[in-house]
């Protein structure tokens, strides 16, 4: 059992929606963006979303963009990143790490050096936003034989004949995007997101978190009402663009996990 399938069955005894946080790795600078990691867990967080920098993104909007061209330029490569969760887990064993990213840098590593590094660094899962099903022999398989969760993508496009092959290696938890585009783009709607999770918890019992166009506690609450929970990014990444204090943004990263933990 990886932390993430603890975190989830833990939730699911208290009865709890999960909140999930999106953080750039090393956006602004490594040592603030460590700082910021580090309180995610104490603000509310329960699975951490960490952001692999590329120059290439497929799904992110201008804001994760702009964040990921900071970090780039401030000299943060993927092994940096993985030096970042390895610090992180020099005080906290037990909060879930996803590295969230594309597969450029992977396989430049290697995949076999990338796993076992990225085992050794404490991450437990990955969502590779450009390798789909017909992959899985690239990462997904080998990611799991190596313990890592591999999270897959479902949106509002992968209709019931797509839906069981997006599931059938998946791990960990479903991820839902809510809107079609890309981050930050729009608003999440729970009107519209409520039946297309009972779609998929119909063919899964992972259970299935929803991103995407979620900004406010209010939304992340009413997202999380119809979801298992809600992530946000854009909008954190958003407070740390504009130059706000660690302090404020935890404050409003615990605000969002607020939300999702009343639904």
């Amino acid at each position: 059992m990886t932390r993430i399938d603890a975190k989830f069955a833990a939730l699911k005894a208290e009865g709890k929606k999960a909140f999930v946080s999106y953080i750039m790795a090393g956006d602004p600078d490594f040592d603030t963006s460590l700082e910021i990691v580090r309180g995610l867990p104490g603000a509310g967080v329960d699975v951490i979303e960490l952001g692999l920098p590329f120059t290439d993104p497929m799904a992110d909007g201008p804001t994760i963009q702009a964040a990921g061209q900071r970090a780039l330029e401030g000299g943060m490569t993927l092994q940096r990143t993985l030096d970042l969760a390895r610090a992180f887990r020099e005080t906290d064993d037990t909060t879930p790490i996803v590295l969230m990213g594309y597969y450029n840098p992977i396989y430049s590593r290697g995949v076999e050096r990338f796993l076992a590094d990225a085992t050794e660094a404490g991450i437990d899962g990955l969502i590779v936003v450009d390798l789909p099903p017909e992959e899985d022999d690239e990462l997904c398989l080998p990611a799991q034989a190596a313990g890592l969760n591999f999270i897959r993508l479902a949106t509002p496009t992968t209709d019931d004949k797509r839906l069981p092959r997006v599931l059938q290696n998946t791990s960990g938890f479903v991820y839902y995007v809510s809107i079609t585009g890309i981050t930050g783009a729009a608003e999440a709607q729970a009107t519209n997101v409520g039946p297309e999770v009972s779609r998929i918890k119909s063919a899964t019992d992972l259970p299935v978190i929803v991103g995407f166009g979620i900004n406010t506690p209010e939304k992340s609450r009413a997202i999380a009402t119809v979801a298992d929970g809600a992530v946000v990014g854009s909008a954190i990444v958003s407070q740390i663009a504009a130059g706000k204090s660690v302090g404020e943004v935890l404050d409003f990263v615990k605000s969002l996990a607020d939300g999702a933990h009343s639904a």
